[in-house]
């Protein structure tokens, strides 16, 4: 994610920075928000480290080993596999985006604000969606639906009605 994506922290770096205890409470309560959509239903592994006290960084453990000498696992660095995660990845955090945009929780300019400022993106998801091309993205999000059958792979009705009439967001 990093190196590929531009990300300055990968997935498992920012959960064990935020801290499981904190990450978990925020998703259990986005996903009682939104009537237990199966989209946001809480991670059974994140669920384990916090009671088994892996918290992350604070804790000295988490995903990783923060303690005095610990050796980590290097990442593995195959290119094709590393961008095949960043694009799935992507995909699925700009549809998330574009249905906030949809559910009018914010505008498109605030979304990405709180991405690159709140989050530390390294662009906003809406403008990265332009730059992907939203027909890219919707069809990588087809072929995953159509390969997992999952709704996390849903693409937004909003997403396919600006494919269909050819707008971007910016």
């Amino acid at each position: 994610m990093k190196e590929i994506g531009g990300f300055r922290m990968g997935p498992f770096e920012l959960t064990d920075y935020i801290g499981h205890d904190v990450n978990y409470v925020v998703t259990e309560t986005v996903f009682k928000a939104f009537f237990f959509d199966p989209r946001y239903k809480p991670s059974f592994t994140q669920k384990r480290l916090v009671e088994a006290g892996r918290l992350g960084r604070k804790s000295g453990q988490g995903f990783y080993d923060y303690s005095q000498g610990a050796v980590n696992p290097k990442p593995n660095t195959d290119e094709a596999l590393g961008t095949e995660i960043v694009n799935r990845i992507t995909a699925m955090l700009i549809n998330e985006a574009i249905d906030a945009l949809f559910l009018n929780i914010a505008s498109a300019k605030d979304i990405d604000l709180a991405m690159t400022k709140g989050v530390n993106y390294p662009k906003g998801l809406l403008a990265w969606a332009d730059e992907k091309g939203l027909d890219v993205v919707l069809t990588q999000l087809e072929e995953l639906y159509k390969n997992y059958c999952e709704d996390r792979y849903r693409p937004s009705p909003l997403l396919r009605k600006m494919v269909n009439e050819q707008k971007t967001f910016y």
